[in-house]
């Protein structure tokens, strides 16, 4: 899916895979090469960017609105957590986290109201490893109960594609 918009304001992005803030200038035609997740994965003047789903309206778009329906207890769903981990996707590569294998560990802590999750990337000098970590962070926070979320970065066992889903393989043609 690429669309091609002109920014209605400067907006802040970051270039992938280095994570390097940039800003793209109001009135600037920009190319939307992928809108997964809320963010956007963008080329500008020959550069991947991407692009926060809270600066949505600076490049005409809707954010979209992580919603989660209330099941009328105190306690922090296990299966809403995965369903915002699986909500956060790879600024390169048009798939889930979990469906890269990114998430090794996830614990939930029903009294202290916390999650602990421990992931990886796909390669450990991935400089887009601090915005992944801010998206999981983020998203993991709107589950209803959740007060606090800490994610760990690890690299050991180190990431392979054998980690991904048959599906993830598949859409990445990788799967032989």
């Amino acid at each position: 899916m690429q669309k091609m918009v002109v920014t209605q304001r400067d907006c802040p992005a970051r270039r992938v895979p280095n994570g390097v803030p940039a800003i793209i200038p109001e009135g600037q035609f920009i190319t939307i090469n992928q809108s997964l997740g809320g963010n956007y994965t963008v080329t500008w003047q020959g550069n991947m960017l991407r692009i926060d789903g809270t600066d949505a309206e600076a490049i005409g778009q809707q954010p979209e609105v992580l919603d989660f329906a209330d099941l009328g207890s105190e306690n922090i769903s296990e299966d809403q957590v995965w369903q915002a981990l699986d909500s956060v996707f790879d600024p390169e590569i048009p798939i889930s986290l979990v469906s890269l294998g990114l998430v090794y560990k996830v614990s939930l802590n029903q009294e202290e109201k916390s999650v602990f999750i421990q992931m990886t990337l796909t390669a450990p000098g991935c400089g887009m490893g601090p915005v992944l970590v801010s998206d999981v962070e983020y998203r993991v926070a709107k589950v209803p109960n959740v007060e606090n979320v800490n994610v760990e970065l690890v690299f050991d066992p180190p990431w392979s594609r054998e980690m991904m889903s048959e599906e993830a393989q598949l859409e990445a043609g990788l799967f032989f």
